[in-house]
């Protein structure tokens, strides 16, 4: 007998990380001919008609040098106010960094809840405290990722990107 696929993804999602798509615009006859159940989703919309993004989860790593832990540690209890609100601005929530001190790997999640994600990126990279932040803490870190440079030039990304499997809302 032939093992049964349980799952199959979406034909729009591509390798790496999942992509839900662009955000929906709904007319207000759209809205207006809703169901309850799809109302609720309404409640979250924008005054221009826009819905809310759900958000796409990222999760990446790099290598934290062992010289380092105690800064690493030291200078994130005390984030600079620019580069927190910088990273709000940019639609990025729930932003957590965990470390591995057996394997020196730091693990960062977030979720991006805006609407255009290269644009978001491009006005953190313009911002010339987080520059100096990334500069200093990339001094840290050690990437994993060949060729990469510095969290600064973009691509390749400083920071490893890593596949989600599994997720449970």
């Amino acid at each position: 007998m032939a093992a049964q696929q349980l799952w199959t993804p979406p034909k729009e999602a591509g390798p790496g990380l999942w992509n839900p798509g662009a955000p929906k615009f709904w007319t207000p006859r759209e809205r207006s001919q809703s169901t309850s159940t799809v109302s609720s989703v309404f409640s979250a919309s924008n005054a221009d008609g826009r819905i809310r993004y759900p958000g796409r989860r990222f999760a990446q790593i790099v290598k934290l040098k062992s010289e380092y832990i105690n800064k690493y540690r030291e200078v994130h209890a005390a984030v600079w106010p620019e580069v927190a609100k910088q990273i709000k601005e940019c639609n990025i929530h729930d932003y957590s960094i965990f470390h591995d001190p057996g394997t020196g790997i730091l693990f960062s999640s977030f979720k991006y809840v805006g609407y255009d994600y290269e644009g978001d990126m491009e006005k953190m990279r313009e911002n010339p405290k987080v520059r100096e932040w990334w500069k200093m803490t990339d001094g840290f870190q050690e990437s994993m990722v060949p060729g990469a440079k510095n969290s600064e030039s973009g691509e390749p990304s400083w920071w490893k990107p890593v596949e989600e499997v599994f997720y449970q809302a």
